[in-house]
C-alpha cells in the first residue's frame, strides 16, 4: 500500500510533463501543416540528388 505513495505522484508528474510537451508543441507550430510533411516524401527532390552528387 505504501508503494502508492510513490506511484501516484510519479504518474501525475509524468502526465503533467506530457501535457506540457503537447502544449509546447502546439505553441511552436508543430501541428500547423500536417498534410505537407506527409506528401513531401512522395515527391522526388531533384535538388537533393544534385547535393548527393556533389559530395565526395
Amino acid at each position: 500500500m505504501t508503494i502508492l505513495l510513490l506511484l501516484i505522484p510519479a504518474a501525475l508528474l509524468l502526465g503533467l510533463i506530457g501535457v506540457w510537451a503537447f502544449l509546447w508543441a502546439i505553441g511552436n507550430g508543430q501541428f500547423n501543416d500536417l498534410d505537407a510533411e506527409g506528401a513531401r516524401v512522395l515527391f522526388d527532390d531533384a535538388d537533393a540528388r544534385l547535393r548527393e552528387r556533389r559530395q565526395p
